[in-house]
């Protein structure tokens, strides 16, 4: 019996090996469940300042899981809120980081050209732990900085469900 055990846990052993070495990887993402979570807490966040925004919401891939319009946002705001999620998502940094970065340094000036980013503040990523597993754009506050600043306290009020994952 005991030849039989531990047989079976050298097998199990290997074929665990055999998995990660062939190259399959296991990544956590952001369920629609909690994307959704993290918008409606964003415009939350945004309706008491008075300010009418959309949010965008988009998993580790940048795809958008969930965008939400108030009434009364601008048109534009939409694909200012989808911008800023993907900016912060793939440079794994607030937007507003990398507005600034590029202002400071000529080389970086052009990221702008890059399809996709917005370099204005208004995107955070959303982490679990060192982990980046989505982002959160925000466009349509009277600042980018306010928009941040909604999509922050979302992250904040959402913390135990990040944790849990």
């Amino acid at each position: 019996m005991k030849l039989i055990v531990t047989g079976t846990l050298l097998l199990g052993s290997l074929m665990s090996f055999t998995s990660a070495a062939s190259g399959v990887l296991t990544e956590k993402n952001l369920s629609l469940e909690l994307a959704d979570k993290l918008a409606q807490s964003t415009i939350q966040a945004c309706s008491t300042g008075n300010y009418n925004v959309a949010v965008t919401v988009v998993d580790r891939a940048g795809t958008p899981l969930v965008m939400k319009r108030m009434d009364n946002a601008g048109p534009h705001t939409v694909d200012a809120s989808r911008m800023k999620a993907f900016t912060a998502l793939t440079t794994k940094t607030a937007s507003e980081n990398v507005m600034k970065n590029a202002q400071a340094n000529a080389g970086a000036a052009n990221l702008r050209d890059i399809p996709g980013f917005l370099l204005l503040a208004g995107g955070v990523p959303v982490k679990l732990g060192n982990e980046v597993i989505g982002a959160i754009g925000v466009g349509g506050a009277p600042g980018g900085n306010l928009d941040q600043q909604c999509a922050l306290d979302a992250l904040k009020s959402n913390e135990a469900s990040l944790n849990a994952g």
